[in-house]
């Protein structure tokens, strides 16, 4: 842990010397080839970066496009501090700074990481982001709880698609690759030259056979995706000062689950193959008024998600298992979420100074959250014979909070921001196992203070200290003992500086930032087994540790050395540890925290020629991490590379592309309890990443030059 922290220190202060180099005027060859200025929209107001006192990532549209394929997931890694975990089809539980979910195999539905897609809220069930005609994404780092609260004890992950362009755009996409993938994508829109109103709609179907093959049942496609995505966006301004935009979206992914083996390979010998399938349809109404008297904005939101998630509980089958058939066990989750957001804030301008001096937002926020869940186990063993369990059991929750923050200029250089934000989340939860659940009340107070030094035009620094919260839950199941059918709420302190520099020319930018932060009553995710010949008995609960510490370095640059290259790089360092806890007899006093490797690395070089031809290659690379704060077995590092490479024309792209190029063996997930009849011996099993995967890509756009 010292290690890390003086390593962090260590690598500010050569970013503070690299800074003060950007700013004295770096020399470049690209004058005319400077990088754009990114605006930041998840805050409680649309500011640049460079104005923003928080670490920060943007994924650009150009970065989505060339580093990625078809999913956020294959861009998860050029973010320094994110990672996430499996479990699942498709990333829905992401860590920022070493914090957030890991599993909701059980347990009320409680993020500590926000996810928003055009404002809908899918905190937790992230599976619909996809990434053709997507925008931008945006990584907030650190507690978030003035801007979206108790979804945001970690930060805040948001997508924004593509929005109406002034002028008749349409856009198709088609991809080819190994594994049986292929996908089909189309996208269209109009508007308005003076920008007053405006349409866009984007269609995409994706289908890969999952990178598995089972071989009792002779199928390579039990872990398969065929995912679809539908988006409608349509702004106008009714009325002068006035402008809404109104975003649909629908998706429907209907992906296998056939991850698991005994074997730890892509090799699997499952009878029931699982299925992790989720629709979710979603609508968001952004309106800004403008007046004399300030801005005025709101945003209304719902989703609605159905959500089939199962799968084969001993991963065999009865010819697989021989003598020790039958065996065979298999578990089925069907969600149902509803949410509904509104989201009403006031934002002063310059002209609407209080005393002069200080800049307003206030605003308040409801949330409405609703999600059942029937969960159907079935079994046929030779010990316990044949049967079936059903547990049926409803969520819902009701956030509501104010909250405000007041911008103050101190001299000519400087910013101080001061916010706050209160919080009461009522929730209430029942199921069919008889288990008396009393409702659960939090009241979370949480904000910052931040003080941001504009050094010139090229150089800033800002400090923050902030106060994160994260609701209290539910622990769910008649097998859960009655004291532990609670856990309560999580707050943390956190303590940031950071720089952003960038050179008079623009060619070169960087940000870098070190962190501390004090978790109190910080929750912890566990499991146990609770029989040794039952796979189905492994459950999962929340527990309350005393405290714990997670401090850290994260450092971005982007640079171009010349008109025709492009180079990033991002780093991040991170010691995390459990204070004051333990877990059935296992002492994690110390201990690194499940799902936070000490170090991530990103390196990526582009290149461009001014006949068409471009190629960008990828390295990401990250330390291994524990997977559960339930045992010590822990992942290996993992090193991926990723290339694409092609032509691009006034209107058509081809491309050539590889993921995993290298074909590197890495672990996402894994369990450590009995699988395997008649000695059920302890093991850790492995749930795979992907294996190296071509193919090649072509679009067409018209009118978007």
């Amino acid at each position: 842990m010292q290690f890390i922290a003086a390593g962090a220190l260590a690598a500010l202060g050569a970013a503070f010397a690299t800074a003060s180099a950007v700013a004295s005027g770096a020399s470049s060859t690209a004058a005319s080839a400077s990088l754009e200025e990114v605006v930041i929209s998840a805050g409680l107001r649309a500011v640049p970066l460079r104005e923003l006192p928080q670490s920060a990532t943007v994924l650009d549209s150009a970065t989505l496009t060339a580093a990625g394929v078809q999913h956020i997931e294959d861009v998860l890694g050029l973010v320094p501090g994110l990672s996430w975990a499996s479990g699942t089809s498709r990333p829905r539980y992401f860590q920022l700074r070493g914090i957030g979910e890991t599993e909701q195999y059980q347990g009320a539905p409680n993020p500590s990481v926000g996810f928003l897609i055009d404002d809908i809220d899918f905190s937790g069930v992230g599976m619909p982001a996809t990434l053709f005609d997507l925008d931008r994404v945006e990584v907030l780092r650190g507690p978030g709880s003035t801007v979206y609260g108790a979804n945001a004890l970690a930060g805040l992950i948001s997508l924004r698609s593509r929005d109406p362009g002034t002028a008749f755009e349409a856009r198709g996409e088609a991809t080819l690759g190994d594994f049986g993938t292929d996908s089909l994508g189309f996208a269209a829109g109009d508007g308005r030259a003076d920008g007053s109103a405006g349409w866009r709609v984007a269609a995409q179907r994706y289908r890969s056979d999952g990178f598995r093959h089972d071989v009792f049942l002779g199928r390579d496609d039990t872990n398969g995706y065929d995912e679809s995505t539908l988006r409608g966006k349509l702004k106008w301004d009714p009325w002068p000062g006035t402008h809404a935009a109104l975003t649909l979206l629908y998706a429907d992914l209907d992906n296998g689950y056939d991850a698991w083996s005994v074997d730890n390979t892509r090799i699997t010998q499952s009878n029931q193959p699982g299925r992790d399938a989720q629709r979710s349809s979603g609508a968001a109404l952004r309106v800004t008024h403008a007046t004399d008297a300030g801005e005025w904005l709101s945003v209304s939101s719902a989703a609605v998600s159905h959500i089939n998630y199962s799968f084969d509980g001993d991963w065999g089958n009865d010819v697989f298992w021989g003598a020790n058939a039958p065996y065979d066990y298999f578990e089925q989750h069907l969600r149902a979420r509803r949410t509904l957001a509104q989201d009403l804030r006031y934002i002063g301008g310059d002209s609407q100074l209080l005393f002069g001096r200080l800049r307003p937002v206030v605003g308040v926020y409801l949330l409405r959250l609703r999600e059942s869940d029937a969960q159907l186990d079935t079994w046929d063993d030779q010990y316990y014979g044949a049967g079936q369990s059903l547990l049926n059991s409803n969520y819902q929750a009701t956030n509501a909070a104010v909250y405000g923050s007041l911008e103050m200029r101190t001299g000519r250089h400087g910013m101080l921001t001061f916010g706050m934000r209160y919080e009461q989340r009522s929730a209430d939860y029942a199921d069919s196992s008889d288990q008396p659940f009393p409702g659960a009340r939090d009241r979370m107070p949480g904000g910052n203070l931040s003080w941001l030094w504009d050094a010139g035009a090229v150089r800033q620094y800002y400090a923050t200290l902030s106060r994160g919260y994260k609701a209290g839950g539910f622990n769910i199941g008649a097998e859960v003992d009655p004291a532990a059918r609670r856990f309560r709420a999580e707050s943390l302190w956190n303590l940031e500086l950071g720089l952003r520099a960038h050179s008079s020319d623009d060619a070169v930018s960087m940000q870098a930032d070190v962190y501390a932060m004090r978790r109190v009553s910080m929750q912890v995710y566990s499991s146990r087994q609770l029989l040794p010949d039952n796979p189905l008995t492994y459950v999962f609960f929340t527990g309350n540790a005393a405290h714990g510490d997670n401090l850290g370095f994260e450092g971005e640059l982007q640079w171009r050395p010349a008109s025709r290259w492009t180079m990033s790089a991002s780093l991040s360092l991170q010691s995390t540890r459990y204070l004051g806890y333990t877990e059935d007899g296992l002492d994690l006093r110390g201990r690194g925290q499940a799902y936070a490797p000490d170090w991530q690395l990103a390196l990526a070089a582009g290149y461009q020629h001014p006949s068409g031809v471009f190629a960008r290659v990828d390295l990401q690379a990250q330390d291994g991490f524990y997977f559960s704060a339930s045992h010590n077995q822990r992942a290996a590092r993992r090193e991926l590379v990723n290339l694409r490479a092609g032509w691009r024309g006034q209107h058509w792209t081809a491309s050539l592309w590889a993921r995993n190029l290298l074909n590197g063996h890495y672990a996402v997930d894994g369990f450590y309890f009995g699988d395997e009849p008649p000695d059920f011996p302890t093991k850790l099993y492995l749930q795979n990443g992907d294996p190296r995967q071509v193919g090649a890509t072509v679009s067409y756009d018209l009118g978007a030059h």
